[in-house]
């Protein structure tokens, strides 16, 4: 008996959209499977906005095709599949939180029971507060609240934190952290990188509107230069011995008063090894580089992007 693998969460290929003379997203092609979380990083103006757009069904493309599980994606939205936490997304200031819940449910032929969508949200404890006198936190839950009321397999995030303090975006993404364990789809586009280091299983880094770079955090760092500090016990000159393993002379630093050495490259894993063997250290440390600095040296190294 053949069982078909599940169609994709989402599937983009290559897909061009323009405003006028401006090219917001050009020729981009992305795959997202199920059960995938995933962030969309990169400055503001990258394009990752009008993407998401496009998946929600917002907008199309000029050109290329976007399916939501093998569907087109205002189909997909129309029948619960898609759930959206949006920046500004339009909540009446004067209902209450429960009393919001209650309406969109409404609008709907079939829906989560709203006190266990309230629970998920963590919103129960506001329930009866008009919407004007939430938090910036408390309203971005009851938003994730009218998200989770169908029941969506895909969580369209768009800087869902974004203007939050660092209480409630810790909060808020304990919350997507439990709908993640759910096996639940999430993409969510922020600027906040260490949100992308910290939440995603995969980043996709967007610049001037095209993909630069896709793959896990650890493929991301994975070339950038590491730095190795250990404290030198060996009369064995720890510059000579670092440059007869292979380790180019300005990639060495050695504190002469503290015994300390330093190493920076991206082969600190081999260069560890010799040292640990060789009996010559101790105290050996390796720092890795995050998504910050592959950040930055991905888009200040891409000022010529192939489509």
């Amino acid at each position: 008996m053949n069982i078909s693998a599940p169609p994709p969460a989402i599937a983009i290929d290559a897909v061009t959209k323009r405003f006028g003379d401006l090219t917001a997203v050009k020729n981009v092609s992305l795959t997202i499977h199920q059960g995938e979380v995933v962030a969309l990083l990169g400055p503001n103006g990258a394009g990752k906005t009008t993407l998401l757009d496009m998946v929600l069904g917002f907008s199309e493309p000029n050109r290329g095709a976007i399916r939501v599980f093998d569907r087109a994606p205002k189909r997909a939205a129309s029948e619960g599949d898609i759930g959206a936490v949006l920046q500004d997304g339009g909540l009446l200031d004067d209902l209450t939180v429960g009393e919001t819940i209650k309406m969109i449910a409404a609008c709907h032929h079939r829906h989560l029971p709203i006190h266990e969508v309230m629970q998920r949200a963590d919103v129960t404890g506001f329930a009866t507060r008009k919407v004007k006198k939430c938090s910036g936190g408390q309203k971005q839950r009851l938003r994730f609240a009218l998200a989770l009321l169908t029941n969506p397999h895909l969580l369209i995030l768009d800087e869902p934190t974004a203007g939050l303090d660092a209480t409630a975006r810790k909060d808020f993404w304990a919350t997507m952290h439990a709908e993640a364990k759910r096996g639940r789809t999430i993409v969510f586009a922020t600027h906040y990188l260490r949100e992308a280091d910290d939440y995603a299983d995969r980043v996709v880094l967007m610049r001037q509107g095209q993909v630069i770079a896709d793959g896990s955090v650890d493929d991301m760092t994975a070339d950038l230069q590491r730095t190795l500090t250990a404290q030198w016990i060996s009369d064995v000159d720890p510059v000579a011995w670092a440059v007869s393993v292979g380790v180019s002379r300005d990639q060495i630093t050695y504190d002469h008063q503290l015994q300390r050495l330093q190493i920076t490259t991206p082969d600190t894993d081999r260069i560890a090894g010799h040292l640990l063997s060789a009996g010559l250290i101790r105290q050996l440390t390796i720092v890795q580089p995050g998504v910050e600095e592959a950040f930055f040296t991905m888009t200040q190294d891409s000022q010529e992007v192939t489509p």
